[in-house]
């Protein structure tokens, strides 16, 4: 059924034409991938559907009383409250219908002592109702689905009553999509909602909304994400949308194809173009007005035709940044490092070494000492003891999320050209257009660009400089895919060293050839790529399993048998119980149902009150003994 449907939707700022004729349709249940370059319109897109932003032409259908979410990439939630307090304002309608049912039962207990009440069976009535619908809508159960939440996305129990104010960018952003997910609209408009968000939540939120009964729309840069998730993709391309029904692994290899084919037709109608003109200009001289009205004939015709534009290549040139010094074969060996912070260890014993060609991702959860391993390597804090060494002829380059070395009054060609002057202008401008800065881009002030922008640019003067070991920190944040795709094609042909903290996985997978998991317990290596670390871990805790069976089974194997005949016994023997009580329990209902049907029971309210919340709680208990069972039967 479809909930959302866009009909030639334009829109334009100033003279800038963003969006032109778009049109889809959503339908319920809908997974799909919005994505295309910075700046092509994803997020006006968004605010249209919103309604945070008018559209200048085209219609919109929404179904009847659809209820939207919209998860902006940039949000700023103000509030004295706290975590949990913050996500308690989602459930105000159940909160004030439980206020409501608590006033509903004192009223009718002061009905019930009056002799002659005529509100007492309108007031029976409504509180059944509301009881109901109190208890459909998860009326006692939304406090856990709150901490479940919340706790996927990463906050700890401790956490949840930390003041909203005193939260991080990144931990605002998370909540906001905490209470997004709460508030469970039929529609999600979800603006990069793994910015901010370590592996493991993501996982969490991969499998979180692959249940999700709505539909939803993503701008996604996260590759690894959109192919877990989504159905359909939307590529947002030349002011136009394009409709791929699939996934993105099958969209990449379909629009290989497509451009391909593109490519061909564009070649054919410039070659009938040119054999046109040709046509025409030999009329044209020939004279004659036969000649000249064919020539005019066929202008008009020319004219009359739908150009074809020009396809981007999707073969990008490879780069390859050769490191102007080779350095020893040991380039990083870290030992028994320890760091504390007021007190409280963060790193502990931590043992690794990277040699001279790798490519290391280091991962772990947010907060674990990612970035503070990386600032005692480049001794910008210091380390309470250990040893960290860099090999012979080590050059060290550091990309920060903050772009801190990047001069912005300077233009873009210029911040390059000063740090590499023997470079002529030609390549200068050919390097610079594989990092996407293309025509007038290059004569920006740096300071003018976006996020992504000033990323590309920094990685750029990075992968120029003298360094032979580039230390990277979230590299492909703020970058668009095609963007990423030129970073990882410049990593994987790097000579030099690579020791990168990314949650990207499909950057992991793609660059990477050793992983680091940085833990509580300390630091793991795996010989391999993301998918390789996978398949890995799952190995390991399968054989941790099967150590700890066996060296049980050599403890207990004369008492296996026994226990295990004993264990089913009073399994058995629990289910018969249970099934006792439940049945008693029932003819208990049945027994209220009995004295509730007789009429003259309401000439005695009060004992209606009690009665009914005798039935409540019996049908309570019923439910939870009906769990215990269903848990027994299933083992």
């Amino acid at each position: 059924m479809i909930i959302l449907s866009c009909n030639n939707i334009s829109k334009s700022y100033g003279t800038d034409e963003i969006l032109k004729d778009i049109s889809f349709t959503v339908e319920d249940r809908d997974k799909i991938g919005l994505i295309g370059l910075n700046g092509s319109g994803k997020t006006t897109l968004f605010n249209i559907l919103s309604g945070e932003t008018y559209m200048d032409n085209g219609k919109i259908y929404f179904q009847k009383d659809l209820k939207i979410g919209y998860l902006k990439q940039h949000t700023n939630i103000k509030s004295n409250d706290s975590i949990f307090d913050e996500c308690l304002k989602v459930f105000e309608p159940l909160i004030q219908m439980e206020k409501e049912l608590r006033k509903m039962e004192q009223d009718m207990s002061i009905e019930g002592s009056k002799s002659n009440s005529t509100k007492l069976e309108k007031l029976m009535n409504d509180y059944a109702q509301l009881m109901e619908s109190f208890n459909n809508s998860n009326g006692y159960g939304y406090r856990s689905e709150i901490k479940g939440v919340l706790k996927g996305l990463g906050f700890k129990e401790e956490e949840m009553n930390k003041k909203v104010n005193l939260l991080s960018g990144g931990q605002k952003a998370r909540l906001s999509l905490a209470k997004l997910l709460l508030e469970k609209p039929e529609l999600l408009l979800l603006d990069e909602p793994t910015n901010h968000l370590d592996i493991e939540a993501i996982s969490w939120l991969e499998n979180y909304l692959k249940e999700y009964s709505g539909a939803m729309l993503i701008i996604s840069h996260d590759r690894y994400f959109l192919d877990n998730i989504v159905s359909r993709i939307f590529l947002l391309e030349n002011k136009e949308i394009k409709v791929y029904n699939m996934n993105y692994s099958k969209y990449t290899e379909q629009r290989k194809k497509d451009i391909e084919l593109l490519k061909k037709k564009y070649e054919d109608q410039q070659k009938e173009i040119k054999r046109q003109e040709e046509i025409i200009k030999r009329f044209s001289n020939y004279g004659g007005s036969r000649y000249i009205k064919q020539a005019q004939s066929r202008q008009k015709m020319l004219n009359k035709m739908k150009l074809i534009d020009k396809p981007m290549d999707n073969k990008k040139a490879k780069i390859t940044f050769e490191p102007k010094i080779k350095s020893g074969r040991d380039v990083l060996r870290v030992e028994k490092l320890c760091k504390s912070f007021d007190g409280e260890k963060l790193l502990e014993n931590i043992d690794f070494a990277i040699y001279r060609g790798e490519k290391v991702g280091l991962i772990g959860p947010n907060g674990i000492g990612k970035t503070t391993l990386f600032k005692m390597i480049l001794n910008q804090i210091p380390y309470d003891s250990g040893i960290i060494s860099l090999g012979h002829h080590v050059h060290i380059g550091y990309f920060d999320q903050e772009q801190t070395k990047l001069n912005l009054d300077k233009t873009v060609i210029d911040e390059i050209w000063d740090d590499n002057p023997k470079l002529n202008y030609y390549e200068i401008r050919s390097i610079l257009s594989r990092f996407l800065f293309i025509g007038d881009d290059i004569f920006k002030e740096v300071g003018e660009l976006s996020g992504g922008e000033r990323s590309r640019l920094a990685l750029l003067k990075m992968m120029l400089s003298n360094a032979n070991f580039l230390l990277m920190d979230e590299p492909t944040n703020h970058l668009d895919i095609d963007s990423k795709e030129v970073l990882e094609d410049a990593l994987i042909d790097y000579e030099g060293t690579l020791f990168v903290i990314s949650h990207d996985r499909y950057f992991l997978n793609k660059v990477v050839d050793k992983i680091l998991e940085l833990t509580e317990e300390g630091i793991k290596e795996y010989i391999g790529n993301y998918d390789y670390y996978l398949e890995k871990k799952n190995e390991i805790i399968v054989e941790e399993e099967e150590d700890y069976k066996t060296k049980t089974q050599i403890k207990l194997e004369r008492k296996k048998e026994r226990e295990e005949l004993e264990f089913i016994k009073k399994k058995k023997e629990e289910i018969i119980r249970l099934e006792k009580r439940i049945e008693q329990k029932e003819m208990d209902i049945e027994k209220i149902d009995m004295l509730l049907c007789k009429p003259n029971i309401y000439d005695e309210p009060e004992k209606v009150i009690e009665l009914t919340k005798k039935r409540e709680a019996l049908e309570a208990k019923i439910n939870s003994l009906y769990e215990q069972w269903i848990i027994l039967t299933e083992e």
